[in-house]
């Protein structure tokens, strides 16, 4: 399993899918792959939610769903995940283009948070399902980059985050 047959799925699952299912939908087209590949898939998912692991994208989701713990950016960028390949390396490459997904949007009008807890473990359910067995443990590793220290501050402090997210902070003002 590669990056891009992981967005493959991630796609299908979206066309098969309503938007709070991708995950599961992932999970069961997952599962009638090979197990060898099944796991391969959790290491791919890993390397994602590493490359996405950015304080400018921290802050967005901060805005967006009115605060953000490690657990919860976690869960945000599961959420963004099921976006699909376009929406999350448009994310990561510039977080305040969130203002314009129709999800994000939605979001500020509702009043709504965007997570996916369950998208972190599609490779988890994907084995269990095909195999009856846990996913070993030793199939993956996680390892994130140093966030950026011009980031360092508090994301309320909207004279910081204002400025170097203007579409978002207009959008949740």
């Amino acid at each position: 399993m590669d990056k891009q047959t992981f967005w493959k799925l991630i796609e299908t699952a979206r066309a098969d899918a309503a938007p709070d299912q991708v995950a599961a939908r992932a999970a069961q087209l997952l599962a009638g792959r090979p197990a060898a590949e099944i796991a391969a898939a959790q290491q791919v998912l890993w390397d994602l939610l590493a490359q996405s692991y950015r304080a400018p994208l921290w802050a967005a989701a901060y805005l967006i769903n009115g605060g953000c713990s490690d657990d919860g950016f976690d869960y945000f960028r599961g959420w963004l995940l099921t976006q699909g390949e376009a929406a999350f390396t448009a994310a990561i490459g510039d977080p305040d283009s969130l203002a314009a997904h129709p999800a994000v949007r939605e979001a500020a009008e509702q009043g709504l948070e965007l997570w996916d807890e369950e998208a972190l473990s599609i490779a988890w359910q994907a084995y269990e399902s095909a195999t009856g067995r846990e996913l070993p443990s030793d199939s993956f590793t996680i390892s994130y980059p140093p966030l950026d220290p011009s980031w360092d501050f508090d994301f309320d402090d909207t004279s910081r985050t204002a400025p170097r997210l203007p579409r978002l902070s207009a959008l949740f003002d």
